[in-house]
């Protein structure tokens, strides 16, 4: 299965998990923006990078790689991304169809790639784990931002019932 099919194949999934989620979703046209689909939470639009983990026979792990790949017909060429580029990072792994729901500067700090550890027989959990369907997440920054947005457009409105006292005539005329 090529790279190409996979990512299309946890797109489709993370749209099925937002809408059952109750949450609009788009998804942009093309692929030149650097994320997938735009979560609509509560009117608050989010910005989300989906990307498809692999299984690593060798280290008996999940891997997803943590940078942009654009390619073209001669050359493939990866870079980082930057905390601008998204909100959130939707890593699916379709062998066991879970999410892990990593807010951008989390997941641009791992680097090139990110390792997921999915077995019972560790004996401490990863630090991943805590973004494992971390949806929750989500909502809470969702909640955040128009918090502050209904915050900051209040900063500037007046005190007490909203009619200030006319300003006295300074002219002197009567």
């Amino acid at each position: 299965m090529s790279t190409k099919l996979r990512g299309d194949i946890a797109e489709q999934a993370a749209i099925m998990k937002i809408l059952q989620l109750g949450w609009g979703v788009a998804k942009p046209v093309g692929d030149r923006l650097p994320y997938d689909l735009i979560a609509d939470v509560s009117g608050t639009l989010i910005r989300l990078q989906v990307k498809c983990a692999w299984f690593n026979n060798k280290d008996q792990c999940f891997v997803v790689d943590v940078r942009r790949t654009k390619t073209n017909r001669r050359v493939m060429v990866r870079k980082p991304y930057s905390a601008q580029d998204f909100d959130f990072a939707l890593v699916y792994i379709p062998a066991i169809g879970i999410f892990y729901v990593f807010p951008v500067e989390v997941f641009i700090a791992y680097g090139s790639t990110l390792t997921l550890i999915e077995t019972g027989k560790r004996q401490r959990k990863p630090k991943s784990a805590a973004y494992r369907e971390a949806f929750d997440l989500i909502s809470q920054w969702a909640v955040s931002r128009v918090t502050l947005a209904r915050n900051l457009s209040n900063s500037g409105k007046p005190s007490g019932d909203g009619n200030p006292e006319p300003s006295p005539d300074l002219s002197g005329k009567v």
